[in-house]
């Protein structure tokens, strides 16, 4: 299963009901572009910190909108993280970028000490819960501030869905009750 049909999957919330949203036009979600601004918030910081560019690793031109699949799908313009380099190469950088970004996604969670919660929602049983204040305490008023911005949500609304859906996200990208490697993540992609 992709990333994307995840994110497809979800656009009617965790249980079928509909999901805040903002616009009543046809595209992506406020919360489906919440939910992507995560995972790309991540990968970005994991870039930046490591020291590799933070846009088009393959040294490739991107093409405009920063292409197709969930490379044109990241808010603001991230979608050049994953071009350039060929098709297999671009799925490769892609892969990394979702594996480390779901790493830090973890680590962020054990370093706020609701290691706990995250564990529960990459192992294979029952998904815990986490509250829109816990929620807020672990990702932090920068990583929140960015998110409302490109996604276009409130405060509320944004830790609201992101509360009741990142355990499910998290949960349906570590299907095997693991974080996904570089080549796993790559195909989800």
């Amino acid at each position: 299963m992709g990333l994307m049909d995840v994110l497809n999957g979800m656009q009617n919330g965790p249980r079928g009901q509909p999901m805040p949203s903002s616009s009543s036009g046809g595209g992506m979600s406020p919360l489906t572009m919440a939910l992507l601004g995560f995972l790309a918030y991540k990968t970005v910081r994991h870039f930046s910190s490591s020291g590799q560019p933070a846009s088009n690793p393959g040294g490739a031109a991107a093409p405009p909108g920063g292409g197709g699949g969930l490379a044109g799908m990241l808010p603001g313009g991230l979608g050049g993280l994953f071009s350039g380099g060929g098709a297999q190469a671009g799925a490769a950088q892609a892969g990394g970028a979702l594996s480390s970004g779901l790493g830090d996604v973890f680590k962020q969670f054990e370093q706020s000490g609701k290691g706990d919660i995250a564990k529960s929602w990459v192992g294979n049983g029952p998904n815990k819960a986490i509250s829109p204040n816990d929620l807020a305490s672990v990702l932090g008023e920068d990583q929140i501030n960015t998110l409302m911005e490109q996604s276009g949500m409130s405060r509320s609304d944004l830790l609201s869905g992101l509360s009741q859906n990142l355990p499910d996200l998290i949960d349906k990208l570590t299907p095997n009750g693991r974080l996904p490697n570089a080549e796993e993540a790559g195909k989800m992609i």
